[in-house]
C-alpha cells in the first residue's frame, strides 16, 4: 500500500494551482433571493462559536496552553478530563472554524501534555496506564489533530500506536491476541487496577453501580470493611486486574489512525488479528461479545467460566454503554482496513440481544444507573412509558434498564448503509413512547444525543429540525458562557475537574449532522464518520468558506443530497466537496440545480422580480472530490451519486499533488 503523503502545502498558492489539477467542477447559477433560515442560523452559530472558544482560552488556560489548575491528581483517574475539554476544537476547525483555531488546539494539547507529565499522569506524552473507556476520551483530540494537520501529528500518532502493535512495549500478547491488562499504556510497571491495597472506592459508586465481582459474597453476607472487601482488593486485582477486556477494543481506533496516516501494512495486520480474535470469541459465545479474556487467552478463565464480569465490562460499571461503542469502533476499524464488512457482525447480535430483552416502562420504574442523564435528554417525557433496554448483565441476568442509546445503532447504519441496520432504527422508533422529532436543548458529555430527531429529519418527517437544532446549540453555548463567568475564578479542586468539560462552549453535534451528514464521533475513541466534508479552495484549508452554509438533507446507500448556499452578497466562494471523512468514497456523478435564464431579474423599471426558472443538469465526476463555484448570493442543490468505500482512506487533501485518485 502506498504511503500517505502528508507534506505541507506549497508556499505559493499560484504555483499549487498550476501543479495540481482542479477536481471536476460545476458553477452554481440559482440566485439566492430569500436566504433559508437554517443557512443564516448556521453562520450565526459559527460566529458565536468563534467568540466562545476565545473566551474560554482567555479565562481558563495559561500562556503555555495548560488549564488553570494548581492541585495534584491523587489517583490514576483524571488525564482524560484535561484533554476532553478541547476534543472538538480541531473538529470545529475542520467544519470551517476560524483559521487560528487549529493552532490554538495544538497549543492546548502541548500545554495539557506538559501539565499532565508534571502531574505524573503521562510517560513519553502518553497515558501511563488506564482503561480504554477513558483513554479513548483523551485521544479524540489527537485524532482530530491528525486529520487536520497530518504532517505535524503523524510522528506522535504512530509512536502511540506502537505501544500496542509492538509487543516489546508489554501491552500486547500476539500469541493469544490479547491486550495484557485492562490498565495499559506507556508504563509497563503500572499493573493492576489501583496502586494501594484496594480499589479507591466512593460510596456513591456503590449506590449507583453496585460492586464488581458481586458474586464473591454469598447472599445475606454482611458487607465487609472496604479495605478488606474481596470485591475491591486482592480478588479484584487477581481476577480482573489482568487479561483482556472488551473495552480495550477501542485501541483499534488508535491503530486505524496510524494506518490512515502511514498506509503501513503492519497496522492493518494488527487490527485484523486483534479484532479478529474478539470476533471469534463473540461467535463462540452465541454472537454476544464476551467482556473478558484471561492471560491464558481463554474467555472466563479468571471469572470461573463467566463471559461477563470484567473491568468496565457487562456487569460493572456501565455495561453496554462502554462495550457497545468500543466494539463498534473496533468493528468499523477492521471493516475499513480490510474491506470485510462481516466484522460488523461482532456488534449486531449483542445489540439485538439488548433490544430483545427490552421492556416498556417509565424511567421511574426502571433500575437505571444513569437517571440524571435521562432527565436531561428526555425532559418532560422522562415519565412517559417507552422502550427500556438492559445495559448490564451479571449472575442475576439482564438489568440496569435505560432508554435506547441511539449512538451505536445510528453509527452502525451510517457506516454499513445496509437495509437491516436502517430497519432496526425504524423499529426502535416504532417502539418509542416519545416523539423522535422533539429537539431538546442539552449537552451530554459525549456532545451528542440528538440522533433521533436527526434521523426523523433524514426520513423527511422533521423539516424544522435544522433550525431547531441550531437554536438548541446556541442555547447550550450561551448557557456555558454563563457558567464560564460563574466559575472563572474558581481554584479548581481535584474533585471538580469536570468543571472544564461542563464549561467548554464549543458544540459541534449540530454542524456535524447538518453539514457532514454524519452522527457525532463515538466518544470513547472513535474516528469521525462523514458522508461529505468540505474544503475552502481559495484558502486551501478544510472546512466551509466564510458565509457558506451547507445542509445534507438525504442519505441513501448510493445517494447523498446536499444544499450549498453562499450568503455573501459580494464575494464568490469556491467549495471542494469531498466524499467521505477520509476521501474513501467515489462521486460517480452529480445532478444539480441550475438557472440559465436571467429573465427573472425583470426590466429596468419593474417593481419586483420574477420567479427564477430552476432546471437540472448532470455532470460526471468519477473521483472523491467535486469543485463547486458559488457566485455571490447563489445556491445549489447537489444529488451526489456515491459508491461507498472504493478508495483507501487517507487524510490527503484535494490540494495535494500526490494525493489524487
Amino acid at each position: 500500500m502506498p504511503q500517505n503523503p502528508s507534506g505541507p502545502a506549497p508556499a505559493d498558492p499560484a504555483d499549487a494551482a498550476r501543479t495540481v489539477p482542479s477536481p471536476p467542477g460545476i458553477t452554481a447559477s440559482v440566485p439566492l433571493l430569500e436566504p433559508p433560515g437554517w443557512a443564516v442560523a448556521q453562520r450565526e452559530l459559527f460566529d458565536l462559536l468563534d467568540h466562545s472558544w476565545r473566551r474560554f482560552a482567555r479565562d481558563y488556560t495559561g500562556e503555555d496552553g495548560g488549564l488553570n489548575y494548581r492541585n495534584e491528581l491523587t489517583s490514576r483517574d483524571g488525564a482524560d478530563d484535561f484533554y476532553e475539554v478541547f476534543f472538538n476544537w480541531p473538529q470545529l476547525y475542520l467544519l470551517g472554524g476560524a483559521d487560528d483555531l487549529l493552532e490554538a488546539a495544538e497549543h492546548h494539547w502541548e500545554g495539557v501534555t506538559r501539565q499532565l507529565t508534571e502531574l505524573g499522569m503521562l510517560k513519553d506524552e502518553y497515558e501511563r496506564g488506564y482503561d480504554w473507556f477513558h483513554q479513548g476520551e483523551s485521544l479524540l483530540l489527537l485524532y482530530f489533530l491528525s486529520m487536520a494537520a497530518p504532517e505535524r501529528w503523524s510522528e506522535r500518532a504512530l509512536r502511540f500506536a506502537e505501544l500496542y502493535t509492538d509487543p516489546a512495549h508489554g501491552n500486547y500478547d500476539p500469541g493469544h491476541r490479547i491486550i495484557r491488562g485492562p490498565h495499559n499504556g506507556s508504563d509497563p510497571e503500572r499493573e493492576g487496577l489501583f496502586d494501594g491495597d484496594a480499589y479507591p472506592w466512593l460510596p456513591q459508586e456503590a449506590e449507583t453501580y453496585g460492586y464488581p465481582l458481586d458474586w464473591l459474597l454469598s447472599p445475606g453476607s454482611p458487607t465487609p470493611d472496604l479495605a478488606h472487601d474481596p470485591r475491591l482488593g486482592e480478588e479484584m486485582r487477581r481476577r480482573i486486574g489482568s487479561g483482556d477486556t472488551a473495552v480495550n477494543l477501542a485501541a483499534a481506533g488508535l491503530v486505524l489512525n496510524a494506518w490512515i496516516l502511514s498506509g503501513e501494512e503492519r497496522y492493518r495486520e494488527w487490527i485484523t488479528a486483534y479484532v479478529g480474535a474478539w470476533r471469534e470469541r463473540a461467535a463462540a459465545n452465541g454472537g454476544i461479545i464476551p467482556d473478558n479474556v484471561g492471560v491464558d487467552g481463554q474467555v472466563g478463565s479468571q471469572l470461573d467460566g463467566r463471559w461477563y464480569g470484567a473491568h468496565y465490562g457487562w456487569s460493572w460499571p456501565h455495561g453496554w454503554f462502554t462495550i457497545g461503542p468500543a466494539a463498534l469502533i473496533a468493528a468499523m476499524a477492521a471493516a475499513t482496513a480490510t474491506g470485510d464488512e462481516g466484522f460488523l457482525d461482532m456488534v449486531r447480535p449483542a445489540l439485538d440481544a439488548v433490544i430483545a430483552n427490552g421492556k416498556n416502562m417509565t424511567s421511574a420504574e426502571s433500575d437505571t444507573s444513569q437517571r440524571s442523564r435521562w432527565t436531561a435528554v428526555l425532559g418532560e417525557d422522562v415519565d412517559t412509558p417507552t422502550l427500556h433496554v438492559p445495559m448490564r448483565h451479571s449472575d442475576r441476568g439482564w438489568h440496569d434498564y435505560n432508554p435506547v442509546l441511539a449512538a451505536v445503532p445510528t453509527a452502525l447504519w451510517h457506516h454499513s448503509a445496509q437495509d437491516a441496520d436502517r430497519i432496526r432504527l425504524e423499529r426502535l422508533r416504532e417502539a418509542s413512547g416519545y416523539d423522535w422529532r422533539t429537539v431538546r436543548s442539552f449537552r451530554t458529555k459525549e456532545e451528542a444525543g440528538h440522533e433521533e430527531p436527526w434521523l426523523a429529519f433524514l426520513d423527511g418527517d422533521n423539516p424544522d429540525y435544522p433550525e431547531r437544532i441550531l437554536a438548541a446549540a446556541q442555547a447550550q453555548i450561551r448557557h456555558r458562557l454563563a457558567r464560564m463567568d460563574k466559575y472563572r475564578d474558581l481554584d479548581v479542586p481535584e474533585a471538580d475537574i469536570h468543571v472544564w468539560q461542563q464549561s467548554n462552549p464549543v458544540v459541534t453535534e449540530a454542524l456535524v449532522q447538518l453539514t457532514w451528514g454524519a452522527p457525532q464521533v463515538l466518544y470513547n475513541g472513535g474516528l469521525q464518520q462523514a458522508r461529505v466534508r468540505y474544503y475552502d479552495a481559495r484558502a486551501r484549508r478544510p472546512g466551509l468558506p466564510p458565509q457558506v452554509a451547507a445542509l445534507v438533507t438525504r442519505i441513501d446507500p448510493e445517494a447523498t443530497t446536499v444544499e450549498l448556499v453562499n450568503l455573501d452578497p459580494q464575494a464568490a466562494r469556491t467549495v471542494v466537496v469531498q466524499a467521505g471523512a477520509c476521501a474513501e468514497h467515489t462521486i460517480r456523478s452529480v445532478r444539480h440545480t441550475a438557472c440559465a435564464d436571467s429573465s427573472w431579474i425583470g426590466g429596468m423599471y419593474d417593481y419586483g422580480h420574477g420567479e427564477p426558472t430552476v432546471t437540472e443538469a448532470v455532470a460526471s465526476v468519477d473521483g472523491p472530490w467535486l469543485t463547486v463555484e458559488l457566485p455571490a448570493s447563489s445556491r445549489v442543490r447537489l444529488e451526489l451519486d456515491l459508491v461507498l468505500r472504493t478508495r483507501t482512506p487517507s487524510y490527503r487533501t484535494p490540494f495535494d499533488p500526490a494525493g489524487r485518485g
